[in-house]
Formats: C-alpha cells, structure tokens, sequence
C-alpha cells in the first residue's frame, strides 16, 4: 500500500530512523533523509541510491533548513505523502545533584525540549503544507505524520525529567495536531519505544545490556529498530489510527 509514497524522515541516517529508511526503500517508498551536515545521510543515500533516497542536511529546530527538505521532496519527487519524525537527543541529570551542590543546567532541559519538541512541531508545520497539496485517496486521506516519543513520557527515571518532558509534549500534542489536521485528511499518530538497540545503547557494557533485557517482560530483550520500522509502516497503512499513541516496549514499565 506505501509503494510511490514519498516519505520525509528525520534522524534518518542512524537508529530508528536509518531502520525506517531501509524499510521504506525495501517498499518502494522515495524518501528525504533528513539529518545533521556532519552525520552519514549523504553517504546512506549514495549508496543506496539518489533516485531512491535523496539527503537533506536538517537541524529540526532551523526553519529554512526544514523548509529547504520539504522543498526538495517536491522538486525531486513531486509530492509528500508523510513525514516519519526520529530526531530527538537526550541528558540524564538530576534536578539537583546534591554530592557536588549542582544544579540541572538550564541550557540542557531547554536543549532537549528544543529539539525533541519543537524540533518535531517544526518539520510537522511545514512539511504539512506539502501534504495538503495531495489529491485524497479513497478514504479522503492525503498523508500521514507519525511521532516518535517514548516510554519515559510515561515512566521518566532518575535523571530523565528534560527528557520526559520533551518526549511527554510530543504524546501531549498528538490528538491537537490531528485534531488540526483531520479536515485536510492528514493524519497524525506518536510511537512510544522501549528500550531499542539503537548507536546510544550499543555502546552501554554488556552487563548493562543483560539488565536491561532481563527488565522487559516479553520478549525479553531489547527491540530492534526493524520492528519500529514495521509498526511505523502498520501505522501508514492502516487508515482508522488516528491521534493516538502506541507503546512499542515489550511489556516494560520503568520504575
């Protein structure tokens, strides 16, 4: 059903969203690989090949950067039929740390909301105004945004309050968004991973890796970024998902 979309995905050359590109292509889905100048996007979409993939250098947060992907979606492939959101980063920081009388810098929780947040609410408000040009299929859709958030929204540890809240912005503006959006049939829907192997963790030692596997129910384990992949497809295919948010955890809940 996704073959000839044209699909824009952000954090695209590593993790979650280098899984999305591979799937897409796998598909036949054209995509703009959107990620930092300094990442490995444009060599991804070399290798893959350009008339398949093209890279757009993206800060989330730059508006003429986002612009400039969205206007390449067109130029290059005519149209824009959704827009897979992966860029996000993260700082594990307490509040107060009381051993060395440090607080949580400012910079860092207003970085990572900056990014996770606005970042998101930035390329979903431009790239929008490309979908909205689509002709509506069958069921009056015309694309589709889906959200990556995460657990930590629900279940933040230690150290994670600037990151759950940028991610738990993102659940929190998943139903306005497709409120907002729902008469020009775009619709907009937030995954919430678990644990994933994903560059971050692969660098963790291994007994913190057994841990963390062992503290997911089932499968116990953690995800692979291919799965994330397929749910974001699930969601693209499946019409009536709309303005809600899907824990992709194995079960897991943090304490």
């Amino acid at each position: 059903m996704i073959k000839g979309f044209v699909s824009l995905v952000t954090g695209g050359a590593s993790g979650l969203g280098r899984a999305v590109v591979d799937r897409f292509v796998q598909n036949g889905v054209k995509v703009v690989l959107c990620d930092l100048p300094n990442s490995k996007g444009k060599e991804l979409a070399e290798t893959i090949g350009e008339d398949k993939v093209v890279f757009a250098p993206v800060n989330i947060v730059n508006e003429s950067d986002v612009q400039n992907a969205v206007n390449l979606a067109k130029e290059k492939f005519g149209k824009l039929n959704a827009v897979v959101n992966c860029a996000g980063i993260a700082v594990a920081f307490k509040t107060y740390n009381f051993n060395k009388k440090q607080p949580h810098m400012l910079e860092d929780f207003s970085k990572v909301l900056q990014v996770n947040t606005i970042g998101t609410f930035n390329v979903i408000r431009l790239a929008v105004s490309l979908i909205g040009e689509n002709e509506p299929d069958t069921n009056g859709q015309k694309g589709v945004i889906v959200n990556t958030a995460s657990i930590a929204a629900f279940d933040g540890q230690m150290g994670q309050a600037a990151y759950a809240a940028s991610k738990g912005a993102i659940v929190s503006m998943t139903l306005p968004l497709a409120r907002d959006l729902a008469e020009q049939g775009i619709r907009v829907v937030t995954v919430a991973p678990g644990i994933f192997k994903t560059p971050l963790v692969s660098h963790l030692p291994e007994k913190v890796v057994a841990f963390l596997e062992k503290s997911v129910p089932f499968p116990p384990r953690l995800g692979d970024p291919a799965e994330f992949a397929q749910l974001v497809q699930n969601i693209i295919e499946n019409p009536m998902l709309n303005g809600e948010i899907i824990r992709l955890d194995g079960a897991l809940r943090m304490i």
